[in-house]
């Protein structure tokens, strides 16, 4: 992930959710989240385009992202 992240630095915002916090709690709750941990990308509209449980290839992530 760390990886990623700054590969991705100034082209798009990597957020990383703690689940043990009650933000992170409620996040998990609304996205339906089921397992972690999950990676999910959201277009600029805010419309979910990827999900991902475990750890998914770094490429299928870009691809997601139409980079």
């Amino acid at each position: 992930m760390d990886g990623l992240e700054r590969e991705l630095a100034g082209r798009a915002q990597v957020l990383r959710v703690n689940v043990a916090e009650p933000a992170g709690r409620e996040l998990f709750s609304r996205w339906n989240l089921e397992v972690v941990p999950t990676f999910l990308v959201f277009d600029t509209n805010g419309r979910e385009v990827y999900r991902a449980t475990g750890f998914p290839d770094q490429g299928a992530i870009l691809k997601a992202l139409n980079l």
